[in-house]
């Protein structure tokens, strides 16, 4: 995977003008219009919630079509990891599956079926793009200006997070109009395929749709989702807690799940398919 990685500690800028680069639609699209000179942004970051916690369908795109995209128009984009105070990498899957861990970083469904809290992309998103951007020179006196992929059809997702002190978060797919829909052909344009949706594969915000599309064709995954469901549930149990699940069913994911392709109705909520997390 050609990426371009800088040291945390060679600060450079405070006028610094970054991307937040989810490797979805909108995100995508922004990297090409970037390459065309439609939008002021060379420096793409990438936060990374772990080789074993993004989809590998994404990880996969990244790095056999954006990443060269982006070395070949001379764009860099950055691929951050979350590190522990000792220099460690941290997962989001690791932090959830630690043995004796209590923490629950996802929006996991109670038994009433609403989302639990989700710090998940507080800890691994907002810090660790802060964290690279403070490192090189953005301060609450010069902030940085972060681009954010919300497309025309998502306004309403626009402002829905306040600014940290060391950014300004700007939105630059709507002063272009851009609607998600427009974006697979900006980025056929360029050459480059359509990426998936770009998601944790293990994302209570999953359209039931494509836990039956994860069933089907990526069977080792969907048991992988099953059983860190199944392991989650454990721990609750032990403490006297009320099980959680990875849909909105309140029940297990394998009951959930038909092995066929007959699906209740199920619209979602798009929670995880754009804003700040993924787009």
């Amino acid at each position: 995977m050609t990426i371009e990685l800088t040291p945390l500690d060679q600060p450079t800028r405070s006028d610094l003008t970054v991307f937040s680069y989810g490797g979805g639609w909108q995100s995508t699209a922004a990297l090409v219009l970037a390459a065309r000179g439609d939008l002021p942004y060379r420096t793409f970051l990438f936060a990374n919630v772990g080789a074993d916690s993004e989809h590998p369908a994404t990880l996969a795109y990244i790095s056999e079509h954006a990443a060269p995209f982006a070395e070949r128009h001379g764009i860099a984009l950055h691929l951050l990891d979350r590190l522990r105070r000792d220099g460690s990498v941290e997962t989001l899957y690791g932090r959830l599956t630690k043995p004796g861990s209590r923490s629950l970083p996802i929006p996991v469904r109670m038994s009433n079926g609403a989302p639990g809290t989700r710090s998940c992309t507080a800890d691994f998103k907002i810090r660790v793009i802060g964290r690279w951007l403070k490192a090189h020179g953005a301060s609450g006196e010069h902030p940085a200006t972060v681009g954010i992929g919300i497309s025309l059809d998502e306004i309403h997702r626009a402002n829905a997070r306040r600014c940290e002190p060391y950014e300004q978060i700007v939105y630059p797919l709507l002063d272009l109009r851009i609607r998600r829909a427009d974006c697979p052909s900006i980025i056929r344009s360029a050459g480059l395929p359509v990426p998936p949706k770009s998601s944790c594969w293990f994302c209570p915000f999953h359209r039931l749709s494509a836990w039956a599309d994860m069933r089907r064709e990526q069977p080792e995954l969907f048991a992988k989702s099953c059983a860190l469901e199944t392991l989650l549930n454990g721990r609750r149990t032990e403490l006297g807690k009320d099980p959680v699940w990875l849909t909105r069913y309140a029940a297990p994911l394998d009951e959930v799940v038909p092995a066929d392709d007959v699906l209740p109705l199920d619209l979602g909520d798009g929670g995880c398919d754009s804003g700040w997390c993924f787009t």
